[in-house]
């Protein structure tokens, strides 16, 4: 309690000095200032990003049937808490840590080096490690979506524990982590994870419902997609606007400093949203008849995860653009995903895969920035810059893809082999919070449909047409 009180004297005294005498605070202050304000910022916006759990909680419930809500809240809950252990275990050495094997493809490291170090002059390692677990655990729980309604939960948790403690991390080091990626003469750009987080989740979504199949019922003999509609809009709306509020932490905290480049981003971010949502439902709404819910919200999410990666190398104009793009993007690929025959229950690949390779290539069209490190302007194709920027941003997307498609695949059919990945029949008939969690999410009410035989017996006859 000293210390607590102690250092919230030292901070009031700092913002004090720092109001009564902007001049003495920047030429006397500004060091312990800064340092104090960007890790409390950073502990803010990873906070923020924690709590996008709910909201994908959220979502991904209200598309699907009430006879799975508990199963996808417990989903949910352990990609965050079995994520976070598996990264803090692992995954953050293979990361950040010391070594490099291969050139930088691989580094290798246990436990969060110097998480007690309380002093310094940039981000404490305490306030860098509760950020970046926040990430692993978002891209984590981007696959529960897709699977939804017909995986086992054993192996699901299985599933999350790996994909936070081998797979994202390996893309971590290549790219954030100071690997291969980030070596290269024109280095790629991708600033707060439109493929390193995103796409990670939705290629790895992909695999995973390709591997288990679709739901029962979900297509007709004769091979056309038939809805199975989610039970709760108001839940998809709600997850949507948490996550939509989470994304400013997402987005202007992976500028990993309180400066005057935050609001800029967070504005970027609010256009981008905002206009993939218009943009999703208008195109829903005039090749449909109807503007779709669901849509607009996942049009939303799209232009988020589009912007996600060009956020700091653009213009604010580009972003309401490149947002609108992603929301476009997101209806073109739910139903070519359904022609597919991949059943992907709430839509995680077309908006985090495909959206998010879309907003990592929009750099090398889009972007305006001065590149100190490089002693270079960046320049777009749309401002006269070459080819090599998106040289290496399609390098980077197909080698990511081809990682992520191949570990995840492998190791969701080494999971099938052992453990089993799908339910049975019956099981899915019935819903998973009974079969996999010993009671319905809602209670035993017959009249909510999934909590009851009568849920059940509907869900039978749509099966079996």
């Amino acid at each position: 309690m000293k210390r607590k009180l102690l250092t919230g004297g030292v901070l009031g005294a700092v913002l004090v000095v720092v109001m009564a005498s902007p001049a003495l605070a920047q030429e006397e202050l500004a060091p312990a200032s800064q340092f104090v304000l960007d890790n409390l910022w950073i502990f803010i916006a990873g906070v923020l990003v924690y709590f996008m759990q709910a909201g994908f909680a959220l979502v991904e419930a209200g598309l699907t049937r009430s006879k799975n809500v508990s199963n996808i809240m417990m989903k949910n809950l352990m990609d965050m808490s079995a994520g976070v252990l598996a990264f803090a275990l692992v995954g953050f050495g293979i990361a950040f840590g010391g070594g490099e094997l291969l050139g930088g493809w691989f580094g290798f490291d246990i436990g969060i080096a110097g998480v007690e170090q309380t002093t310094g002059d940039g981000l404490l390692p305490s306030t860098f490690f509760f950020f970046q677990a926040a990430f692993a655990a978002t891209a984590a729980t981007i696959v529960s979506g897709a699977m939804a309604e017909r995986t086992k939960f054993r192996s699901y948790f299985v599933y999350s524990f790996f994909i936070t403690a081998l797979i994202y991390p390996v893309v971590l080091r290549w790219t954030w982590g100071g690997g291969w990626l980030a070596q290269l003469e024109f280095p790629f750009s991708d600033f707060a994870g439109s493929t390193i987080v995103h796409a990670t989740g939705g290629w790895a979504a992909m695999m995973g419902a390709i591997i288990l199949g679709p739901r029962l019922g979900r297509y007709g003999k004769d091979g056309r997609p038939r809805a199975i509609p989610g039970h709760s809009i108001p839940f998809v709306v709600l997850g949507v606007m948490i996550l939509f509020i989470g994304w400013f932490g997402f987005n202007p905290g992976s500028e990993l400093a309180a400066n005057v480049f935050v609001m800029q981003i967070a504005l970027k971010t609010l256009l981008a949203a905002t206009a993939g949502s218009v943009a999703a439902m208008i195109l829903n709404w005039s090749l449909d008849g109807k503007p779709d819910v669901s849509i607009a919200a996942n049009g939303l999410l799209a232009g988020l995860v589009a912007i996600t990666a060009p956020v700091g190398a653009v213009e604010t104009w580009a972003a309401p653009v490149i947002g609108a793009i992603g929301g476009l993007i997101v209806v073109f690929s739910v139903r070519l995903f359904d022609r597919l025959k991949v059943d992907d229950p709430v839509g995680a690949i077309s908006v985090h895969a495909v959206a998010g390779t879309f907003g990592t290539l929009s750099i090398a069209l889009f972007a305006r920035y001065d590149d100190a490190f490089l002693g270079r302007e960046n320049a777009g194709l749309f401002y006269g810059g070459g080819l090599d920027q998106l040289g290496t941003q399609l390098l980077f997307v197909i080698v990511h893809f081809i990682f992520v498609t191949t570990t995840a695949g492998a190791l969701f059919l080494a999971i099938r082999a052992t453990l089993g990945l799908r339910v049975s029949e019956e099981e899915e008939l019935i819903g998973l919070d009974v079969m996999e969690h010993g009671s319905p999410g809602y209670g035993h009410d017959p009249g909510i449909p999934g909590t009851s035989s009568v849920g059940a017996e509907s869900s039978d006859r749509l099966a079996r047409s």
